[in-house]
């Protein structure tokens, strides 16, 4: 029975570690170099969700770029 208690707590103790490392370097990871949005609607149609309706395009943004003043024409800027 302790070899279970004792194997519990290493599986537990390891995905909190894993936890702790992932959730940083992911929010620093979509903070400062890359974003998933979804595109909906029809204002980027036929570029974009060229069917319309209730389907929606998934893009990823590249903030690095924007940081850095990378942005040259033709590309499409995302604006909150």
């Amino acid at each position: 029975m302790s070899q279970q208690a004792t194997a519990g707590r290493r599986c537990l103790r390891a995905f909190v570690s894993g936890f702790f490392v992932a959730v940083p370097v992911t929010v620093t990871f979509l903070d400062r170099f890359a974003y998933v949005a979804r595109v909906e609607g029809s204002s980027m149609q036929p570029f974009l969700n060229p069917e319309g309706g209730s389907k929606c395009d998934v893009v990823l943004l590249n903030r690095w770029s924007v940081r850095n003043y990378q942005v040259q024409r033709g590309d499409i800027v995302s604006v909150v």
